[in-house]
């Protein structure tokens, strides 16, 4: 997606969001500091956006899918605890961005995507990179390349399908967020024993991903 504005001026953008969103609130790693002040969010938004690329709120995609605020990729990433050479399930790609920042932090990325239209977008923003990219329903995951010693859902869910839990590896770590009525939290948790118990760790305004709706008087 091209931009309007020059690379200077996104260069600025980016300074900005890294003192201004990441560090303030205590996304302070280093790698991934680097990461998001080095990868241009305005090649993964609509053109006409572009220019909005790095404010503190969501940005609508197209197809009732949105990139989350800078802040909720920072905490997430943070919570991932990425290492580099590890296997990274990445569920909701969308056009590319967290696939991307993944990639930076040394992940074997493996990035599923559903929208046509979305994914076509993210291979085209992504193509100078080693990102596997799947395109297929979000809750199917990618069984044939499991297990997985990350996954990430960048996006809200209200129920976590048992086909992904089993997708991850022994110890391995889901990164999510879960609605529960009015209220989205940042969830995490490790895999032991066979089951993964996830665990708040902030409030966040996190959009939903298509797919994870629970069913009617169902409670997570």
């Amino acid at each position: 997606m091209a931009t309007k504005y020059s690379e200077l001026s996104a260069a600025a953008m980016r300074a900005a969001m890294v003192d201004s969103q990441l560090r303030t609130s205590d996304v302070i790693d280093p790698a991934i500091v680097a990461a998001m002040g080095a990868v241009p969010r305005e090649a993964h938004v609509p053109a006409q956006l572009a220019s909005v690329a790095y404010i503190d709120r969501a940005i609508a995609l197209g197809g009732d899918r949105m990139l989350n605020p800078p802040l909720v990729t920072g905490w997430m990433l943070v919570a991932a605890d990425i290492q580099p050479g590890q296997k990274v399930l990445l569920i909701g790609g969308a056009t590319g961005y967290v696939a991307r920042l993944l990639a930076m932090l040394g992940a074997k990325v493996h990035a599923v995507e559903e929208s046509p239209e979305l994914i076509a977008v993210a291979r085209a923003a992504t193509a100078d990179t080693d990102i596997r990219w799947i395109e297929g329903p979000l809750t199917a995951g990618a069984p044939d390349a499991a297990p997985f010693d990350r996954i990430i859902i960048d996006g809200a869910i209200e129920q976590l399908p048992d086909t992904l839990v089993g997708q991850l590896a022994r110890r391995g770590r889901l990164v999510a967020a879960r609605r529960d009525g009015a209220v989205t939290r940042l969830v995490q948790g490790i895999k032991t024993d066979g089951t993964l118990a996830l665990r708040p760790f902030a409030d966040m305004d996190v959009a939903l991903l298509p797919g994870f709706a629970a069913p009617r008087g169902f409670r997570f």
